[in-house]
Parts: C-alpha cells; sequence; structure tokens
C-alpha cells in the first residue's frame, strides 16, 4: 500500500497533467492554474478547499474522487462525470467555465451555484438541484428528468427545456422571457 502524499496550501501553475494518473495525492486548500489535466485518471484522490483557475479538466476520470468545496473559475470541464464521485464528499461551483457534455446523474447538490457557463448536453437526470442558481448559464439540451428543481433559480438561464411533469418545480424562479422552456416540448407556437 503506497503511502497518501498531501499538498497542503500549494499553487500549481502551468503543470501538464494531461493523460496522466495520480493515485495516494490529498490536495488541500490548493491553487491550480493553467494546468491541464485532460483525459487524466484522478480516480479516488482527495481535493478539499481548492481552486482550478483556467484548467483544462475534460474528460478526467472521477471514480471515488473527493472533490469537497472546490472552486472550478474559467475551466474547460467537458464530458466529465461527476456521478462517479465520491458520494459522500462532493461540492462544487462554476464560474465562466464550459462544462458541456458533463454527468451529474443521481447527485444531491442543492445550492450549487453555476454562473456564466455554458452546458450543453448536460445530464441532470435524478439530480437534487433545489436552490441551485444558473446564473446566465447556457443549457441547450441540458436533460432534467425525475430531478428536484424546487427553488432553483433560471431567470438568467437560457436555452432550457424542463417537462413540468417530470420533475419537482415548487418554487423554482423563472423569469417571463425564459419561461417557453417549460412549454415548447408541448408543440405550442409562441411569439413575443
Amino acid at each position: 500500500m503506497e503511502e497518501t502524499i498531501i499538498h497542503q496550501e500549494k499553487t500549481f501553475s502551468k503543470v501538464e497533467y494531461a493523460n496522466c494518473t495520480l493515485r495516494n495525492r490529498e490536495f488541500i486548500q490548493c491553487t491550480f492554474s493553467h494546468c491541464d489535466f485532460s483525459n487524466s485518471d484522478l480516480r479516488d484522490n482527495t481535493f478539499e478547499d481548492c481552486r482550478f483557475e483556467s484548467c483544462n479538466f475534460s474528460m478526467v476520470k472521477l471514480d471515488g474522487t473527493s472533490l469537497r468545496n472546490i472552486h472550478f473559475i474559467g475551466c474547460k470541464v467537458l464530458g466529465c462525470d461527476f456521478s462517479r464521485c465520491n458520494k459522500y464528499m462532493y461540492s462544487f461551483s462554476f464560474t465562466d467555465s464550459i462544462l458541456d457534455y458533463s454527468i451529474f446523474i443521481g447527485l444531491k447538490i442543492k445550492g450549487t451555484h453555476f454562473e456564466r457557463c455554458s452546458m450543453k448536453e448536460v445530464d441532470f437526470s435524478h439530480t437534487d438541484l433545489s436552490t441551485a442558481i444558473f446564473d446566465e448559464c447556457e443549457l441547450s439540451g441540458a436533460t432534467f428528468s425525475n430531478s428536484n428543481l424546487e427553488k432553483t433559480d433560471f431567470r438568467t438561464a437560457h436555452n432550457f427545456r424542463i417537462q413540468l411533469e417530470n420533475n419537482k418545480v415548487k418554487k423554482a424562479k423563472f423569469n417571463t422571457a425564459n419561461l417557453a422552456g417549460l412549454v415548447l416540448h408541448y408543440g405550442l407556437d409562441l411569439h413575443d
């Protein structure tokens, strides 16, 4: 059994982790800036109170990874399956990031803040997003199925489609300009 290597309060800048495997690592209060993690294997590692700034986190393997209080800012996070993270240790926020084709199936991420993110084709099936905020997010093709969207804020979100009968939406917040995303699947012809 390999000993766990702990990194605390460190800054990693322009490090190339692409296609690499990292094992037995704990990162606590670390900052990653302009690092490339694309296609890397981060399974079973721990990241706690960390910031990822302008990093490429696309197609990262996250099986069993703990992501607690993580902030992604200006990152490319394409095709990540967050549903494979450690089920007991995950919380994150995303700002100015691209999360297209990522997966959050079955997660309890109530209160999560997504700000100015592209979230095309993201899968939120069976996800608890209650009190989450989608602030100026692009949600074309995003899937909301059997999801808890109670008190979720969609007021500035764009291009979402939500079937009211397949989701919990009590007290969810919408702007009258984006209400079409709630009725388009009925085949209605809407005009301004």
